[in-house]
């Protein structure tokens, strides 16, 4: 079995997409675990640690997962600090007819409810059904590698 700090250096190493999960309250946290499962049905899935934020959003009936591009590293931060701003009104934010806050910045919203969530550890494995794909703005792409966001927008280099 791996050590665990062998296990996080080795993660640190591979890049990940941003997103911010959203359900109403409204609650979100940033999250760098969001993985596609399947097309048909359209299925996602993520994981979270403990945090007050993560329990609302585990309790949710419904969520949004917002996926980031770039221009996005602000609003990154904000919802991954306890206690970070969030949902203020320079964040680019809307509530959809069902309830859910959505970024309205992002390149793609995913509504979605939870079909699974199994406890991992100290994580929860989230697989949920989307229901609802809300294209943004193709800004490029923020990437979490190493305890940093990248950025790389479509015609340009990757920012740090």
């Amino acid at each position: 079995m791996p050590l665990p700090d062998e296990f996080k250096t080795a993660f640190r190493r591979y890049p990940t997409g941003v997103a911010i999960i959203t359900a109403a309250g409204p609650v979100g946290l940033t999250a760098s675990s969001v993985a596609s499962v399947s097309a048909d049905p359209p299925a996602l899935s993520f994981s979270v640690m403990a945090s007050p934020s993560a329990r609302a959003i585990l309790e949710a009936p419904s969520f949004v997962v917002n996926l980031l591009g770039a221009g996005s590293v602000a609003l990154a931060e904000a919802f991954s600090a306890t206690g970070g701003p969030r949902f203020t009104p320079g964040q680019a934010w809307d509530v959809l007819p069902t309830g859910e806050p959505v970024l309205t910045t992002a390149t793609a919203s995913l509504r979605a409810t939870p079909l699974d969530r199994v406890p991992v550890g100290t994580s929860t494995v989230v697989i949920a059904q989307v229901h609802e794909v809300l294209l943004g703005d193709a800004t490029g792409h923020l990437v979490y590698h190493d305890r940093a966001y990248i950025e790389t927008p479509l015609n340009g280099h990757a920012k740090h």
